[in-house]
């Protein structure tokens, strides 16, 4: 595990299609010293995504060896055969660059990283208003088939079993709000917490 603290962590974490990653833009945005920590997935790139920017794009057997050299600080099968993790460089090119860093990670991966490094992290879940409506978002945002949604739903029923492991949640119903309530999470706790 990499211990060497130089910032603080931000986990947001969601359901996916919840909206934590409009939501982690929002933040990046908005000046709190803070930089976004790469993944690394072991799943294809969508037709947009590059390598090094959404996600470094792994085989499995380059993640699993990177497993077995513990270069990973957390990570997680999220989907069958499909891997993801935080790499210990990663985090470790951010504290070197004076930043706090900011996750938009699985939930595990999530509870993860705010096991290993506790109050040095701020953990926030995005809850859906309702699972019916993360599912008309899924299937509005167009990038699964309806077994890929079902699948998604149903992940997503599990995962919002954990919220209560967050140090907050946030219910995004009204997204303008929600970025709002992140923000003033997020800011309080880089300049009190």
């Amino acid at each position: 595990m990499f211990y060497n603290m130089k910032g603080k962590l931000v986990i947001i974490t969601a359901p996916s299609g919840a909206g934590k990653t409009t939501i982690v833009r929002h933040l990046l945005d908005k000046g709190l010293n803070l930089e976004f920590s790469i993944s690394a997935t072991t799943r294809k790139p969508r037709s947009d995504e590059k390598n090094g920017r959404e996600y470094f794009f792994l085989s499995v057997s380059e993640f699993m060896k990177r497993v077995k050299n513990n270069e990973f600080a957390e990570w997680e099968e999220v989907y069958k055969d499909n891997y993801y993790g935080t790499l210990n460089s990663e985090m470790e090119r951010i504290w070197s660059n004076g930043n706090h860093i900011l996750f938009d990670v699985d939930v595990k991966g999530a509870v993860n990283l705010k096991k290993i490094y506790k109050l040095n992290a701020i953990s926030v879940f995005i809850m859906p208003p309702s699972v019916r409506e993360l599912g008309n978002r899924l299937r509005r945002r167009g990038t699964d088939d309806s077994e890929g949604i079902k699948l998604r739903v149903k992940k997503a029923r599990e995962e919002m079993k954990l919220a209560d492991q967050f140090d907050n949640i946030v219910i995004n119903d009204n997204l303008e709000q929600a970025k709002n309530d992140v923000y003033n999470l997020v800011y309080s706790f880089i300049n009190h917490g």
